[in-house]
Order: C-alpha cells, then sequence, then structure tokens
C-alpha cells in the first residue's frame, strides 16, 4: 500500500485528481477504506499515463509561448546577435524555473512579498528533489550567462555558450514541464 501511494504522490502534481483522491482516503481512514481504493487510484493514473493525457491546457499554452522565445533567441544568435539571445534565452529559463515553483508548491516570494530571485528558486526546487544537483548546476551556470549578457560582460562568453544555454533550456523545459 505504501508503494502505491508513493508511486502516486511522486508522479502527479499538487492538486490533481489523482492526488486528490489519495488524499480523500487519506483523511477518511475509516474501517472502509481498503488497498483496493488505492489501486483504482493508481491503476486511473496508469491509464492516463498511457493515453499522454498528462498535459494540462496551462502547460501546454505556457510551452509553445516559450518555446517560441527559444526560437527567437536562436534565428537571433544565427544573425549574429548573441547578447540578445542569451538574454531570452535566459529569461525564458527564468520564466519557467517560476512556473516549476508554482507547480510544485514551491514559494516564489521572500517572507516580506518580494519575488525571490532565479537562483534562489533554483536551489530550492532542488532542495525539493524536483531535480538533481546535476541540473540545478546546469541552471545556475546558464543564469550566471544570463546575468553577464545584459551586463556589458560580452568577454565573458560566446557564441557557442550561448547555443548551449537556448538548447540546454529548451531540453530541460521539456524534461520538467510546467
Amino acid at each position: 500500500m505504501y508503494r502505491i501511494e508513493s508511486a502516486i504522490e511522486r508522479v502527479t502534481a499538487l492538486g490533481s485528481v489523482h492526488r486528490n483522491q489519495l488524499e480523500l482516503y487519506r483523511e477518511e481512514q475509516e474501517a472502509s477504506f481498503t488497498l483496493a481504493e488505492f489501486v483504482g487510484v493508481a491503476e486511473a493514473l496508469r491509464d492516463v499515463l498511457k493515453a499522454g493525457w498528462t498535459e494540462s491546457a496551462v502547460e501546454l499554452v505556457y510551452s509553445d509561448t516559450h518555446s517560441e522565445y527559444l526560437d527567437k533567441a536562436g534565428s537571433l544568435l544565427d544573425a549574429g546577435y548573441k547578447t540578445p539571445a542569451a538574454v531570452i534565452g535566459g529569461t525564458a529559463l527564468e520564466f519557467h524555473v517560476r512556473a516549476l515553483c508554482v507547480k510544485h508548491g514551491v514559494a516564489t516570494e521572500r517572507p516580506d512579498g518580494s519575488p525571490k530571485k532565479s537562483d534562489t528558486m533554483n536551489a530550492d526546487l532542488k532542495r525539493a528533489d524536483v531535480y538533481s544537483t546535476l541540473q540545478h548546476n546546469h541552471l545556475t551556470a546558464w543564469m550566471d550567462l544570463r546575468n553577464k549578457a545584459p551586463h556589458g560582460d560580452w568577454v565573458e562568453y560566446d557564441k557557442q555558450q550561448v547555443r548551449m544555454l537556448i538548447d540546454g533550456v529548451h531540453d530541460f523545459m521539456l524534461k520538467y514541464p510546467a
């Protein structure tokens, strides 16, 4: 029973129908509560995953919009504009990190109500086990490049590094949809 419960938690997002059903069963904790009810939720989740119905409409729109930003960044880079390409690619990353925080219930504001910086949210997502230390380190490097671009540190990065930023952010967004 605990393995089924754990699998449902790992695969579902906060607020999903399957997670809510799991929480309902946990709250009831009555004699009528059975392993079959957990299995029913798990089977329904399996069917949804098999059918490919895991993306919400918000995720689909978000993905399309930010893919367009990354496409624009790639076009700018191909035309020789590495700085605007780095800024746009890095901005898409920052928006995605914020959206991941929202999706996974990680705070996007400080206790005083001001917005958290992207590097803080990156660390928070890593601590919440949304992704690995290696992925966290990639994001840290991309965020550093994105910060160098608008501040005149143009010799600190080259066209190839901006290409790696754009391609890496694209892959990251596919692997960790928000």
